[in-house]
């Protein structure tokens, strides 16, 4: 689950993070009073959407218009947040088109000395969440990783103890951090890596984070990601949920305990299993297709289940054909079958269906599909099936 800056930087303030004060807008005359609460001479008003880039990014029919703009009054804000509210603001992780800004964050400025990264993550390999830093703060760090990896420094934490004194003292050194802000370090990085684990997060990232002329460590972003496996623990974090913000097919997926990702193709895909779905994927992509679509309907998947992942599957214009495959485990080859049929009688099939079956009771839920009414094409490996729905598809 994805929250906004403005949210994150609420939780961060709770858990000892330093940010800055700020003030979220839903109108222009809102940013205006926001400046005037916060009175300093300058501030910054901050598109708020889920992706990053904002910066950079830049409002549909007025690109003039950036995600963040600094103001030196009042007016500035009003004029700031008239140019992004209820507009279309596109950045490097939005696509072309866009996301609708529907608030601002009016946030003081600060007499900023060097801009750094920060960001934790979960480490695989190691088994550990790892913190990373760069010196090369306020630039998307996949370039960075791209072109300067060796400006990215990093360290994996036990989170049942956080972060070391001495991993903090490491970091700085390869920072070049001295100082007071050495000190504020310090107590910044423990506290961060410290919030990661609370709220059990798959992602934070801080870019960038500043060094004050004075010293101190300042988040000057936040995002977060929250493990959604986790959210039981946290029923609080549900209330920050920005539904405007999430693609509706995916949330009515999200509420049927279906896995669904929209894609931009138009050959749609009923898998069961994350793996083979994207293999399923690859395979369509080899053949010349297109996949409109990741969905896993889990090896538990039941008649209910894969008739609205069949609703949501069609409800997509773009859909002109489905690859339904399923390799029965737990979820038996009769037991898909007898949902096929259910669902085409429930709905009806207005595009091309191809089905491989495999694995338990395959012969008997074939042998069910090819009795019924159900118009499918049949076929018997996943490479067949591939070929078949891009040709019925074109």
């Amino acid at each position: 689950m994805k929250i906004h800056e403005f949210q994150g930087k609420q939780l961060f303030r709770q858990a000892g993070v330093p940010v800055l004060e700020g003030h979220v807008a839903r109108t222009a005359d809102e940013a205006a009073a926001a400046f005037k609460k916060l009175g300093g001479s300058i501030a910054v008003v901050k598109a708020q959407i889920h992706a990053g880039g904002r910066g950079k990014g830049t409002v549909i029919d007025n690109p003039t218009q950036k995600g963040v703009v600094i103001v030196k009054s009042a007016e500035e804000a009003r004029a700031a947040a008239a140019g992004l509210l209820k507009k279309k603001l596109v950045t490097i992780q939005t696509g072309p088109e866009g996301k609708t800004v529907n608030r601002v964050f009016v946030e003081a400025g600060c007499d900023i000395a060097r801009e750094l990264y920060l960001g934790i993550v979960i480490d695989r390999s190691a088994c550990k969440p790892v913190l990373m830093v760069s010196s090369e703060g306020g630039v998307e760090i996949e370039t960075v990783a791209e072109k300067t990896p060796e400006l990215i420094f990093k360290e994996p934490f036990n989170p049942a103890y956080g972060l070391d004194a001495f991993q903090v003292r490491k970091l700085c050194k390869k920072l070049n951090v001295n100082g007071p802000a050495a000190k504020s370090a310090a107590t910044f990085f423990t506290s961060i890596c410290q919030f990661f684990v609370d709220y059990d997060c798959s992602m934070a990232e801080i870019n960038p984070l500043v060094i004050t002329s004075d010293g101190l460590m300042v988040a000057l972003d936040a995002k977060i990601i929250f493990d959604d496996n986790a959210l039981f623990r946290h029923p609080d974090l549900l209330e920050l949920r920005d539904w405007s913000e999430e693609e509706p097919s995916e949330v009515r997926a999200s509420d049927a305990g279906l896995s669904y990702v929209k894609l931009d193709g138009n050959i749609g895909c009923l898998v069961n299993g994350a793996g083979l779905a994207m293999s399923t994927m690859d395979i369509i992509k080899y053949h010349g297709g297109n996949p409109a679509n990741f969905l896993d309907v889990g090896g538990g998947a039941n008649a209910q289940q894969v008739t609205e992942a069949f609703r949501i599957l069609l409800s997509d214009p773009n859909c002109k054909g489905v690859l339904v495959n399923i390799f029965g485990g737990i979820a038996r080859c009769t037991t898909i079958a007898s949902a096929l049929i259910e669902a085409s009688e429930t709905i009806g099939f207005t595009v091309p269906l191809v089905v491989r079956l495999e694995g338990t009771e395959v012969e008997e839920g074939r042998k069910m599909l090819a009795e019924s009414d159900v118009d499918i094409i049949s076929a018997v490996d996943i490479t067949d099936a591939a070929k078949k729905i891009v040709a019925a598809v074109k």
